[in-house]
C-alpha cells in the first residue's frame, strides 16, 4: 500500500488555485465536560505545548488533569457560548468570510480560503483537504497568533507539513510565521482603543495583556516575550502614552512552574490594593474574542480587580471582523503571496487559456482524457 494520499479524480486541466488556511487553536465541540476532556486531551498532548517528559506528562495528564479540569472549563465555556456555539469559532468565520470577500475582489485567479483549527474541530486535516479538493497549488498559511510562540505557530507549522508530507504532490508552501510588528495591526489596534476611550471614557491605566508562556521556553529561545512587548510599545507609541499609563502582562498559566511575568491577576489584586479606579485592558494576542478574553478578561479578572478594591476593568474587544482588521489582514496576506500567478494581473482567461493548454500537453504525452 502506498504511502502517499492524493487525489483519485485528478484532471490536468483543472486551473490551478491559490489555498490561504486560516488558523487558530481551536475550541471545544460543547461546553460539556465529556467535551472539554476530548478537546483538553488533543491540546494537552502536544509535546509543544506542555515541554514534559512524555511517560511523566501522560501520568500527570490522565490521571488528574482529565479527572479535574474539564468540568471547571466547561463551566467557563458555558458563561460564554453563544446561539452559534464558540464565540472563538464564530469570531473565526466571520473573519474568513469578510477576508475571502476582499482577496477575491482584489487578486485575478482563483483564491479558496478555509478556516482550521489545530485542535477540535475544523481541523486542520480537513480543511487541507478541502483545499486539495479544489486543486490547490499554492498554499499560504495564515495562523491568527500575531506573536510567534513554538506552541502556536511552532505546533500548527509541524502538524500542516506533517500532512502535506504525505500527499503525493505538495503544494508550493509559505507561511505567516508573526505579524507582531506590522504597521496595520499596530494601527488597527491602536483605532480600537482609540474607539474604546471615544465610547467609554479612558481609565487611568491601560494593561496589555498576552496569553503567557513558560518562562524556561523563553529562556531556551522563543521569542514569544520579546514579541509581546514590542507590540505594546509601538501601539503606546501610536497612542502617545507615557510610562506609567501603560503595562504589559501575560496571562492564563497553568501548572506549578514558572510563566512569564508580571501575571495579569497578581498585578490587578495589587493595583486594586492600592485603590487604583477604573482601567481599560486589551489583548493584542488575541485576534478574535474567545474564552481567554470574555471569560477570564472580562468576567473573572474584572470580579477580582473590584474584590481588591479597584475600580470597574473594562475590557477592549479584540478586532475580529471589524473593518481595519480585515483591511490588515488582506494586505498581510497580499505581501506574502507576491509573485504568485493569482496575486499578478494575469487575468481569469488566461488562466482558463493555461490550463487548455496544460491539459493539450498531458494528452500529447499519453494521459488519458
Amino acid at each position: 500500500m502506498t504511502r502517499f494520499q492524493g487525489r483519485a479524480d485528478f484532471r490536468h486541466d483543472e486551473p490551478a488555485s491559490l489555498g490561504i488556511l486560516v488558523t487558530n487553536l481551536g475550541t471545544p465541540d460543547e461546553p460539556t465536560p465529556p467535551a472539554l476532556r476530548r478537546y483538553l486531551k488533543e491540546f494537552l498532548s502536544d509535546p509543544r505545548v506542555v515541554e514534559i517528559p512524555r511517560p511523566l506528562w501522560w501520568l500527570i495528564l490522565n490521571g488528574i488533569v482529565l479527572r479535574t479540569r474539564p468540568a471547571k472549563s466547561a463551566e467557563a465555556y458555558a458563561r460564554v457560548w453563544t446561539g452559534r456555539g464558540s464565540p472563538l469559532l464564530s469570531n473565526c468565520e466571520d473573519m474568513v468570510e469578510a477576508l475571502e470577500k476582499k482577496l477575491k475582489s482584489r487578486f485575478s485567479g482563483r483564491v479558496e480560503l478555509v478556516l482550521g483549527m489545530r485542535y477540535g474541530k475544523p481541523s486542520i486535516e480537513s480543511a487541507l483537504e478541502s483545499l486539495q479538493a479544489r486543486g490547490v497549488r499554492r498554499l499560504l498559511v495564515l495562523p491568527l497568533y500575531p506573536q510567534y510562540a513554538s506552541s502556536t505557530t511552532g505546533s500548527t507549522f509541524e502538524k500542516i507539513t506533517g500532512i502535506l508530507s504525505r500527499w503525493r504532490w505538495m503544494p508550493e508552501f509559505r507561511m505567516v510565521t508573526s505579524y507582531h510588528d506590522d504597521a496595520g495591526y499596530v494601527q488597527a489596534l491602536a483605532n480600537s482603543i482609540r474607539e474604546h476611550w471615544y465610547q467609554r471614557g479612558r481609565g487611568e491605566r491601560l494593561m496589555f495583556s498576552f496569553h503567557g508562556i513558560p518562562k524556561f521556553t523563553f529562556l531556551a529561545g522563543d521569542p514569544y516575550h520579546c514579541h509581546c512587548h514590542k507590540t505594546a510599545r509601538l501601539v503606546a507609541h501610536r497612542l502617545g502614552l507615557k510610562e506609567g499609563e501603560w503595562f504589559v502582562t501575560f496571562q492564563s498559566r497553568f501548572g506549578k512552574a514558572e510563566w512569564l511575568k508580571p501575571y495579569t491577576d497578581e498585578t490587578l489584586e495589587a493595583w486594586g490594593g492600592e485603590g487604583v479606579g477604573d482601567i481599560d485592558v486589551v489583548c493584542p494576542g488575541f485576534p478574535a474574542d474567545c474564552l481567554e478574553t470574555l471569560d477570564e478578561i472580562a468576567f473573572e479578572n474584572a470580579e477580582l480587580f473590584q474584590e481588591a478594591g479597584g475600580g470597574k476593568l473594562r475590557y477592549v474587544p479584540a478586532l475580529n471582523a471589524s473593518e481595519d482588521h480585515i483591511h490588515m489582514l488582506q494586505e498581510l496576506v497580499a505581501r506574502h503571496a507576491a509573485g504568485w500567478p493569482e496575486v499578478s494581473r494575469q487575468s481569469r482567461e488566461q488562466a482558463v487559456q493555461a490550463a487548455e493548454d496544460s491539459q493539450a500537453r498531458a494528452l500529447q504525452m499519453g494521459a488519458e482524457r
